[in-house]
């Protein structure tokens, strides 16, 4: 089997617990105004490789990752090439490595099916509130990732949520009531991020000659995140 993927980070210390080697696959089919990641978008870009391949690799960081890392796959979207990271995480799994999926949770299938049965965490992004931001700025209706959240609560599977917080879109006390709302009662989340939108990413776009949808949104202050965290009841 083979699979294309964009690059792998050795050392990463924000894509769930400890230390992770981070890889990042080819594919997205969302749009989302705020991507850092444009060069993901096409599934057949990246470099083509095999899990085995990527596993071998994987192995050699496993002096860093001790008892609390392991191995993250995001993207891009992971699900697109599910096949794949399922023959991944198999493989980390037989060597007690353990596997984290960083997904928007847009994508439902037989294939992501399996891929859950190797998946010991996911860091799913809840990336709007309501059902017109959704479709508007990231490009899918919500309640495909509410639907994927419910999946993972009925297997069990520990959730981190994560949500951009982005001045102007939804940076407010209402946005993060109706998040309150949305996971209020479910057993399996660990834990809710709020991530500060930022535009480092600017470049990226300007290479590839294509507009940065959220260009015209400010940079997220800290002390935003701090308040809006304290109104999170997970």
């Amino acid at each position: 089997m083979e699979g294309n993927i964009h690059s792998i980070q050795s050392l990463g210390t924000v894509d769930g617990p400890g230390i992770r080697a981070v890889v990042f696959m080819q594919g997205c089919p969302l749009r989302c105004g705020y991507c850092h990641n444009p060069d993901t978008w096409d599934r057949n870009g990246g470099e083509e490789t095999t899990p085995e391949a990527v596993f071998q690799k994987i192995r050699r960081f496993r002096p860093y990752f001790k008892k609390d890392g392991g191995i993250t796959v995001s993207g891009g979207e992971p699900l697109l090439q599910a096949e794949f990271v399922k023959e991944l995480f198999a493989l980390c799994k037989t060597d007690g490595i353990h596997t984290c999926l960083d997904t928007s949770g847009c994508v439902m299938n037989e294939k992501t099916d399996a891929l859950l049965e190797v998946t010991d965490l996911v860091l799913l992004d809840i990336k709007m509130t309501n059902d017109r931001d959704y479709r508007e700025h990231i490009g899918c209706p919500m309640e495909k990732p509410l639907a994927f959240l419910d999946e993972l609560e009925k297997r069990d599977i520990p959730v981190w949520i994560r949500q951009v917080i982005v001045p102007g879109v939804n940076d407010t006390e209402e946005n993060i009531g109706r998040l309150n709302s949305l996971l209020k009662g479910r057993k399996n989340i660990e834990r809710v991020q709020l991530l500060p939108f930022k535009k480092i990413c600017t470049t990226k776009y300007e290479n590839m000659g294509i507009p940065f949808p959220f260009d015209i949104y400010p940079h997220c202050p800290p002390e935003t995140i701090e308040r809006l965290s304290a109104l999170v009841q997970i």
